[in-house]
């Protein structure tokens, strides 16, 4: 009876070990993968992020048109900065003040959540990873954050981050976002039609640039004010580029 129990364990470790190789060996190819993945989308838009495939699965569509850098309104890219991340050319991927601000302010309330995303984060979640809140999903956030900061740099950041995120219900990007509201391509965009959109960001799926919403108008005049606060700072002006007058 020993004899038989003693087989038993011995294949069970066996298997164990085949099992935990394997393992070792999948995690690897992963990593590599996402490794090369990284590197090529420093040059090539994302064919398809797992947020754009839930859109269109789940009814709301996916309308998209990636563009490039030159074909961005500089009024676009100041006014994500202006909504969204306005220490986005000093930090290196996440605004720790902010996220200190964040977890106190749960902490009180924990039915509401408040966030504390750079800019960079977004694009992590966005390009890599899933919606959602989980321990798992946020620990894979900050290793992206980390790889495209390194990698990338400031100005790629910004260009993924408008042709991926979400300004619309089922639409993605500021070329089919100025298509949509304003009937005109991305680099034509003025400031206060940036502005405008960028202030659907926080929930584009219940903020809306048309028909114009009360809050969404008052939240546009207060970036176009910011936007002119930071239009003057060097290093943000490096990733804006030349504003129109």
């Amino acid at each position: 009876m020993a004899k038989g129990s003693d087989t038993k364990n011995t294949k069970t470790k066996q298997f164990l070990r085949q099992l935990w190789k394997w393992g070792k060996r999948i995690f690897l190819w992963i990593f590599i993968f996402q490794f090369f993945y990284i590197i090529l989308l420093k040059w090539v838009n994302p064919p398809v992020t797992i947020t754009q495939l839930v859109s269109w699965i789940s009814g709301h569509g996916l309308k998209r048109d990636y563009v490039g850098r030159h074909s961005i309104s500089p009024n676009a890219r100041l006014a994500v900065i202006a909504s969204e991340d306005q220490l986005f050319p000093d930090h290196h991927g996440f605004d720790w003040r902010s996220i200190k601000k964040a977890m106190k302010y749960n902490e009180k309330k924990p039915g509401r959540i408040r966030g504390a995303s750079t800019i960079s984060q977004q694009v992590a979640k966005n390009v890599f990873l899933w919606q959602g809140r989980s321990w798992i999903r946020k620990g894979l956030e900050v290793y992206f954050t980390f790889m495209i900061e390194l990698i990338w740099g400031k100005k790629r950041i910004m260009d993924v981050y408008l042709n991926v995120i979400e300004m619309g219900d089922g639409i993605f990007g500021i070329e089919m976002a100025a298509n949509t509201y304003f009937n005109k391509p991305a680099k034509n965009l003025t400031r206060q039609e940036a502005a405008i959109i960028a202030a659907c960001l926080p929930n584009p799926k219940r903020y809306k640039a048309k028909p114009l919403s009360s809050f969404v108008a008052a939240r546009s005049r207060t970036i176009m004010q910011q936007m002119g606060n930071l239009q003057t700072d060097p290093d943000i002006q490096r990733i804006v580029g030349t504003l129109p007058p």
